[in-house]
Order: structure tokens, then C-alpha cells, then sequence
């Protein structure tokens, strides 16, 4: 259902059973998909991709183009997954050549004022606190949640499962399953109450803590923290994604907990 007082360009490729309200705008270039309802004053210019059974709250700003001077209108997208909200005044800018795209997962909360720079990825069932911003070419994996009023820094990492309290800046990567805050970003804990509520058993959570007792609260640096991870504790798909995550940070990670 298209209100008279929304402008669409003929170029868009709107499935039927969208609703657009008024006093939105939505240019060439743009495919969005079955069930997906547009506020009004919403914003969507060229390059983006809205799934099926999205929510857009007005204000929000889809697929500008980056804020990045090196780009020159080279020809890429905003993708938004199926299920995801987003609410009022969200910008999404597209993606530049590092990445084409800049890409939000399926069944997300992008709460108010919430800026993703160019060249993001945010994995699915992703909540993002009002107010937070994200620079470019920021990687948000599954089921993170983000406080309000986070601030991250470009090209920076963010492991599945983990939980950034509101206000904190992050200027190093996240290992998955943690919990992190204060000034300088801090490992807090690993997210217990989130795994629990996503079906994590006791043990599996034990066995979390137990890694991250190696790597944040024994002192060691990290090559000598994973070498006895891998030498003294049982394989598994969790401490294989920690010890990869922390290896491949080209950034370093947060540091360990401190009295």
C-alpha cells in the first residue's frame, strides 16, 4: 500500500504487499521485499536491499553514501536481513570498494540514532543500543548486544555473543563470549546470562570462563595464554573460536580484567 504523498522513483522494485507511508522517499535502484513496512519521512537512496518483514521508524536514513572522501561513486549496497527493525533517525551508509556493501543480518534491533559506517557487516539477532555509532568497516558478529551510546572504532572486531555496556568506547577488538566496559575497554566476565538464555549448558559455560581465565586473568601474554590453552585444555568449537578470534586480531583485543 503506497501513499500519494511518498515519492517513489518507477526504477525501485517494491514487492506488493509493502506498506510505504507518507513523506517518504525512495529512489532507483532499490529492491525491497514482501511484508516490510516503511515509516513515514524515511530516506532510502540507490544501492539498497531491504528483506522481507523489516520495520524502517522515521527519520532513518538507508543507503546514503559514505562518508569517506576516497569514494567516487563506485556502484554498491546497503543490505538489510529479514526480520531486522530499525529505528528512528538510524543512518546506514553503503559500502565502498573494501567491501561493496555495508550489511545488517536477519532479525536485528538498530535502536534510535544508531550510525553503521560504510563497509560494516552486523552478523543476525544483533542489538544495537540507542545512540551508538559504528565507523567503517566494523565486523559485529551473531547475537551481540550493544549498550547505548557505544562508540567504535573503524576496521575494529566484535565476537559472536558478546555484550559492550552502554557508553564505552572500543578501540580493540572483542573476543567472542565476553563481556566489556569501562575506560580503557575492559574484559568483564564472560555474557553468562546471555548464553544461558541461548541454550548454553553449565558445563560449555565453565568451560568458556576456564579459556578466558588463561588469556585475561593469569598474567601471560596472549601467544603464551592460547599455546597452553591448546596444550592443556580439551578441543572444542568454542575454544577454537576464541583462540582463532584472538589470533587473527589484527588490532589486539581489550584488555584483562584489573582491580
Amino acid at each position: 500500500m503506497n501513499q500519494p504523498l511518498a515519492y517513489i522513483d518507477p526504477q525501485a522494485k517494491i514487492a506488493r504487499n509493502v506498506v510505504i507511508e507518507p513523506f517518504t522517499t525512495i529512489h532507483k535502484n532499490v529492491v525491497i521485499e514482501e511484508g516490510t513496512w516503511i515509516g513515514p519521512n524515511v530516506t532510502i537512496f540507490e544501492g539498497a536491499r531491504i528483506g522481507k518483514n523489516v520495520k524502517i521508524y522515521p527519520g532513518s536514513v538507508i543507503s546514503a553514501v559514505p562518508q569517506d572522501l576516497k569514494f567516487a561513486g563506485e556502484d554498491t549496497v546497503a543490505i538489510i536481513g529479514d526480520g531486522s527493525t530499525i529505528r528512528e533517525c538510524v543512518t546506514i551508509n553503503r559500502g565502498t570498494v573494501d567491501k561493496d556493501k555495508t550489511e545488517i543480518g536477519k532479525n536485528c534491533l538498530i535502536m534510535a540514532y544508531v550510525h553503521l559506517g560504510h563497509d560494516c557487516i552486523v552478523g543476525d539477532n544483533c542489538i544495537i543500543g540507542n545512540a551508538t555509532q559504528l565507523a567503517g568497516h566494523v565486523v559485529v558478529d551473531d547475537h551481540v548486544i550493544f549498550g547505548g551510546s557505544c562508540a567504535v572504532q573503524q576496521f575494529t572486531k566484535i565476537g559472536a555473543h558478546s555484550y559492550i555496556g552502554g557508553g564505552s568506547l572500543v578501540r580493540k577488538d572483542v573476543p567472542p563470549f565476553t563481556k566489556a566496559a569501562r575506560e580503557p575497554l575492559t574484559y568483564c566476565g564472560i555474557n553468562s546470562v546471555g548464553l544461558r538464555r541461548r541454550g548454553y549448558k553449565p558445563e560449555k559455560i565453565s568451560e568458556i570462563q576456564e579459556i578466558y581465565r588463561y588469556v585475561f586473568l593469569k598474567g601471560l601474554n596472549n601467544s603464551k595464554a592460547l599455546d597452553l590453552i591448546e596444550l592443556e585444555l580439551s578441543p572444542s568449537k568454542e575454544r577454537d573460536e576464541i583462540t582463532n578470534f584472538i589470533r587473527n586480531s589484527d588490532r589486539g583485543v581489550m584488555k584483562g580484567y584489573s582491580y
